[in-house]
C-alpha cells in the first residue's frame, strides 16, 4: 500500500498523565502523537488517537486530537469499544512512589481494553519503583498480554523481567520526547548563541522534593556560587504548573541581593505548550535540571546539562548519556556545581562533540515504538 493512500483508519486510544499541565508528560503526548502520525503516513494509514486526559477540552485544543475523560467509565469505556488498539504511552505509569492508586489505574485501563480484545502496547514506560508486592501480578498479567511492550531504561526492563516478563519481549528504547521536533513556527533566527556582551543563559528547572525545603536550600546556594564565579542570567523553567512556580520562586527569593555582580535571576512565562518549552530550552548555553523531561529536552537540543538527583530516574538518563548527577536532594556542594557549570559554559561544543553520538543514537531509536505499533496495527486491519 502506497503512503498517500490513508482509505484504512485505526482509531487508537492513548493512556498516560495527560491533561495535568505538566510539561513533560504533555511532551511525551506530543512526541507520541507526531511519531505515530508519521508511521502511518509511511505505511499508508490513518491514525486517529482518542486521548484518555484529565482536562479533555484543552487536551483536544492543543492537539487537535479527540479526547474524553479519563475517570468517567461511560467515557472511557465508549473510547475502548471504539477503537483498535490501546498505548498505555509513557512516562513513569506503572510505579507506587507517588501514590498507591497509580499502577491499578494504569493497568486496570489496559486490562479493560484487553477484556474487550484490544491489543495493547506498551510505549517507552519507565516501570518502577514497585515497592508492593501485590501489585507485580497486575503488571506482569497486562504486560504478557500486550502486543509489543517497550520500556525507556535498563533498569525498567530488569523489573519487568524480574516481575515475570520473558526478557525477549521487551525492548528498551529511549524516552519520546528524545524524538520532539521544535515547533513549527520557530525561526533558526531566533535561536540564542552567546556573544561577547551578552550573558551566558543557564535554564534551571527545580521541583519541590524533600518537605523541608533542604534541596531547594542547597540549589540556590549552588546558583549563588556560580553567579560569583561567573556572570550568568539564570532563566526558571517551571515544567509543572503551578508548583514548579512556587518552588522556583521560593528559590528566587533566596538568590535576592546576593547574586555576583552583574549576574540576574527570572522565572519564565512559557504556558503548557510543550514544544515552546522545548524552544525555550533550546536557547540555553546550559541547563541544571531536576525533572527528568527538562534534561531529556537539553538532550533533544544539545545544551550542555547538569542533573540534581531526586529518583533513580534522573541517574538512568544522565547514564545513558555518559553522565552523572552533580549531586542529589540530599547533598550538592556549591563550589563544585559552580565549577562544573563554569566548565560546560566555557566549552559548550566540546561538551557537544563527546555526546552527539550518544544522543543521535536516543533520537533515532525513540521512533521504533511507533513504528512498531503502526506496523502490527496495519497488519492487523490488512488481515
Amino acid at each position: 500500500m502506497g503512503a498517500s493512500n490513508h482509505s484504512q483508519v485505526c482509531r487508537i486510544v492513548i493512556s498516560g498523565y495527560y491533561g495535568f499541565r505538566n510539561s513533560g508528560d504533555e511532551a511525551v503526548l506530543k512526541s507520541i502523537l507526531l511519531a505515530l502520525e508519521v508511521e502511518g503516513k509511511a505505511q499508508g494509514i490513518q491514525i486517529q488517537p482518542i486521548v484518555l486526559s484529565g482536562d479533555p477540552a484543552s487536551t483536544s485544543q492543543m492537539y487537535g486530537v479527540e479526547s474524553v475523560r479519563r475517570m468517567h467509565p461511560g467515557d472511557l469505556m465508549k473510547a475502548l469499544r471504539s477503537c483498535d488498539g490501546l498505548i498505555s504511552g509513557g512516562g513513569s505509569l506503572l510505579q507506587d512512589a507517588t501514590s498507591a492508586k497509580t499502577i491499578p489505574y494504569y493497568t486496570a485501563v489496559m486490562k479493560l481494553a484487553q477484556l474487550l480484545g484490544k491489543p495493547t502496547f506498551a510505549y517507552s514506560q519507565g516501570i518502577g519503583p514497585v515497592n508492593r508486592r501485590w501489585m507485580d501480578p497486575l503488571i506482569r498479567s497486562v504486560m504478557k498480554r500486550s502486543a509489543y511492550v517497550s520500556v525507556r531504561d535498563a533498569e525498567s526492563a530488569s523489573l519487568l523481567a524480574w516481575i515475570g516478563l520473558p526478557e525477549n519481549r521487551i525492548d528498551v528504547v529511549p524516552d519520546p520526547v528524545m524524538g520532539l521536533p521544535l515547533p513549527l513556527s520557530s525561526n533558526e533566527s531566533l535561536q540564542r548563541s552567546s556573544t561577547a556582551d551578552e550573558l551566558p543563559l543557564v535554564g534551571v528547572s527545580l521541583r519541590r522534593w524533600r518537605s523541608d525545603g533542604g534541596d531547594l536550600a542547597r540549589a540556590a546556594e549552588a546558583l549563588i556560587a556560580l553567579s560569583k564565579r561567573t556572570p550568568v542570567r539564570l532563566r526558571f523553567l517551571p515544567f509543572h504548573t503551578p508548583s514548579d512556580i512556587e518552588a522556583s520562586e521560593e528559590v528566587l527569593e533566596r538568590l535576592r541581593g546576593r547574586l555576583g555582580s552583574g549576574s540576574t535571576a527570572e522565572l519564565a512565562t512559557v504556558g503548557d505548550d510543550p514544544q515552546q518549552m522545548l524552544l525555550e530550552v533550546s536557547r540555553c548555553d546550559a541547563l541544571f535540571g531536576m525533572r527528568l523531561h527538562a534534561l531529556i529536552y537539553a538532550a533533544n537540543q544539545m545544551v550542555p546539562m547538569l542533573g540534581l538527583s531526586y529518583d533513580p530516574k534522573i541517574d538512568q538518563f544522565l547514564h545513558r548519556l555518559g553522565l552523572k548527577a552533580i549531586g542529589t536532594t540530599e547533598q550538592l556542594d556549591a563550589d563544585a556545581f559552580a565549577a562544573a557549570a563554569s566548565s560546560l559554559l566555557e566549552d559548550k561544543a566540546g561538551w557537544q562533540a563527546e555526546h552527539k553520538p550518544a544522543i543521535d543514537l536516543l533520537k533515532q531509536q525513540s521512533q521504533k515504538p511507533a513504528q512498531q505499533i503502526v506496523q502490527f496495527m496495519r497488519q492487523t486491519i490488512l488481515r
